[in-house]
């Protein structure tokens, strides 16, 4: 995939000051403000900066960190994970793969029935498509 590539202008001008600061500069929201959890039914959370397709709204659940969560993404093509030292932690960073945004992190601690993983979010990166 052909990653789409903007100056900070350019996303300053699309994005609010929040999602530019939490995709571009790689922030994170206050947990429990995003309204990611009131989604119900069928959906895709696409990305807040490109409109990529990340995540699938049945593969979202509870984890009751703050932040919407998810048991995997829609394809392993739809992001990309780097490791990141950042704040004197080792984490795993979840970047959209078109665009580079900065979505949040995964961590193995998601519904062992599942995938094992949870990828924790920053629902101010995500646009929500309903019935898709």
């Amino acid at each position: 995939m052909a990653k789409l590539k903007k100056t900070p202008e350019q996303w300053r001008e699309q994005l609010t000051d929040e999602q530019y600061r939490v995709t571009r500069e790689k922030g994170t929201e206050r947990p429990f403000t995003s309204d990611c959890d009131v989604h119900e039914g069928q959906g895709i959370y696409h990305c807040v900066c490109c409109g990529a397709p990340l995540f699938e709204n049945e593969h979202k659940f509870d984890a009751g960190c703050g932040w919407p969560s998810f048991d995997r993404p829609l394809g392993r093509q739809s992001v990309e994970e780097h490791r990141d030292t950042s704040h004197g932690m080792t984490r795993t960073e979840v970047t959209c793969a078109k665009c580079d945004a900065h979505l949040g992190h995964v961590f193995p601690d998601g519904p062992p029935e599942t995938t094992g993983e949870r990828y924790c979010i920053n629902g101010v990166a995500l646009d929500f498509h309903p019935d898709e």
